[in-house]
């Protein structure tokens, strides 16, 4: 009798386990069915979730996870039902067994553990990594598309940028707090994405939250800046949250620092980010570069970084929400924005000054053939140029072009 009991009461806990595991893929595919992509995923679900009170926290866990699983298959496997989709995301993106799998596919719940190839082939879809992004003839040189696809499939680092005099105490800091963490060069970290470095470490003022690549174009301007001299102006065109001018400021503190954005509100946030990193010195304008009117305080400058806007398709690994969502004809709007802004900061650049042009894209319309562009327009000499490729990394991936304006 007892053997009985406990009999059924295993299959009870087995049936509402699969009772619950059925509703987080009914909840996702009802998400996924009123999601379009008009904003990011993060946000979206923190307002369907605080709009459904009934889901408790392990609930909206579970179900953003299969939300992201199903994403993170971009362009690949459209021909199947949702939850096939939602289900082949999921073991693709599982290095160990889970009880989703577990309770409505245990037979690829065992293979979790195995290399993504085994998986692959395991389901019989190893093509089906060369179809998660599609544009590999639009990629720039480089660039491996198969290893770049498989990207999609692994969840990001977050990198740290030690500040100069800080490292050791933000080191100290992180292994006091017991935090996870890989020292990737002497003031580069990297950690698990959901470490929550703000209750360790102090934003901004001793560490800056900048993504692997993103620090290397510090690495490729720094020798070249520094040969302009001290007290150099300098033009963050397309500011943007800031990291950019931050790094340029910890590379030389002298520098007279101009920033602009389109958007107010962006100024507002820089402020105060400044104000945290120890920058008290600066000018920041609303401008909009698309057209020709550029404020006259931004002139005469000795450098200028254009980290303009752009596809983000290096970034995708981290929200690849905008992956499923992407038409292929805006790359070509992004070219032809870039080219109009690049034409009116030019303009702005002293005899002998650099000029940086970076993107956080992989496609060549925005990477090689903007390069081109700002070459033959504008006969400036190209240092160099380079795809920081991100994949092997768990990183993003750039591209950044290095010119000198003749004297």
């Amino acid at each position: 009798m007892m053997i009985l009991r406990l009999h059924i009461k295993i299959s009870l806990s087995y049936l509402v386990g699969v009772s619950r595991y059925h509703s987080y893929i009914n909840s996702t595919k009802e998400i996924l069915g009123i999601y379009k992509g008009e904003e990011p995923l993060s946000s979206f679900l923190k307002k369907h979730f605080s709009a459904n009170k009934k889901f408790g926290s392990s609930d909206r866990k579970h179900i953003a996870h299969l939300c992201y699983c199903f994403f993170r298959m971009g362009k690949a496997v459209m021909n199947v039902s949702m939850e096939q989709k939602i289900l082949t995301g999921l073991f693709l993106c599982s290095d160990k067994a889970n009880g989703i799998l577990g309770s409505l596919k245990p037979e690829w719940n065992e293979k979790c553990d195995r290399s993504t190839d085994e998986r692959l082939l395991f389901i019989d879809a190893s093509f089906l990594i060369r179809n998660i992004f599609p544009w590999k003839e639009e990629m720039s040189q480089g660039i491996d598309h198969e290893r770049f696809c498989r990207s999609f499939l692994v969840q990001p680092d977050l990198f740290l940028r030690l500040r100069p005099g800080r490292e050791a105490t933000v080191i100290q800091k992180l292994q006091q707090s017991g935090v996870e963490h890989k020292m990737i060069s002497g003031s580069c970290l990297a950690l698990p994405n959901s470490s929550k470095v703000n209750e360790v470490a102090d934003l901004d003022n001793e560490v800056v939250i900048q993504d692997y690549n993103s620090q290397k174009t510090g690495d490729l301007i720094r020798p070249e800046m520094l040969k302009l001299g001290s007290q150099i102006k300098v033009w963050d065109c397309c500011a943007g949250s800031g990291g950019k001018s931050i790094m340029i400021y910890d590379i030389d503190p002298t520098i007279q620092l101009t920033v602009s954005d389109v958007r107010e509100s962006i100024l507002v946030n820089l402020k105060k980010r400044f104000s945290r990193a120890g920058i008290g010195h600066y000018t920041a304008l609303i401008s909009d570069l698309v057209t020709s009117n550029i404020n006259p305080e931004a002139s005469n400058f000795k450098l200028i970084i254009a980290d303009v806007p752009c596809s983000g398709s290096g970034t995708w690994s981290r929200t690849p929400e905008q992956l499923y969502f992407f038409d292929e004809g805006e790359i070509l709007k992004y070219s032809a924005l870039q080219k109009k802004i690049v034409s009116n900061v030019i303009t702005q650049l002293q005899q002998g000054g650099l000029f940086v042009y970076i993107t956080c894209s992989v496609f060549k319309k925005e990477n090689e053939e903007v390069a081109t562009f700002i070459q033959e327009r504008f006969r400036l000499r190209l240092i160099e140029m380079k795809v920081l490729e991100g994949y092997e990394k768990k990183a993003d991936s750039m591209f950044v072009a290095l010119f000198e304006k003749g004297s």
